[in-house]
């Protein structure tokens, strides 16, 4: 059973930086897409970025380009968002999510195919404070 397990929320002023880790478990990431999605109260989930762990080709938001980044470490099975020049508006559940067949969803614009994510983490939450 796959299991992806979120880490490193907290609480931070703005202007900060946190690194948030997703570790996997009953799965290896290999040549597959995952992505970091979040949801403030009262809001719809969006995504932040996405990842090819085959290649490392990455993807970005607009409101969170230029301050966040995506990265995994295959050999410890972990994805990373660092998360810097934390704003107010940034505060929400974060969630790690993985498409394990592959790349089914992609970010042109704006998000399609999320219907192939079938692994998600039970979320850490992020609060920046003004």
């Amino acid at each position: 059973q796959v299991q992806l397990v979120e880490s490193g929320g907290g609480s931070v002023q703005a202007g900060g930086s946190l690194r948030l880790s997703c570790t996997a478990s009953g799965y290896t990431y290999s040549s597959n897409c995952m992505g970091w999605f979040r949801q403030a109260p009262g809001k719809e989930r969006e995504g932040v970025a996405r990842i090819y762990t085959g290649g490392g080709s990455t993807s970005y938001a607009d409101s969170v380009k230029g301050r966040f980044t995506i990265s995994k470490d295959n050999a410890k099975n972990t994805l990373y968002l660092q998360m810097n020049s934390l704003k107010p508006e940034d505060t929400a559940m974060y969630y790690c999510a993985a498409d394990l067949a592959g790349c089914g969803f992609s970010l042109l614009g704006s998000w399609y195919g999320l219907d192939a994510l079938d692994a998600w983490g039970q979320g850490t939450l992020v609060t920046v404070s003004s």
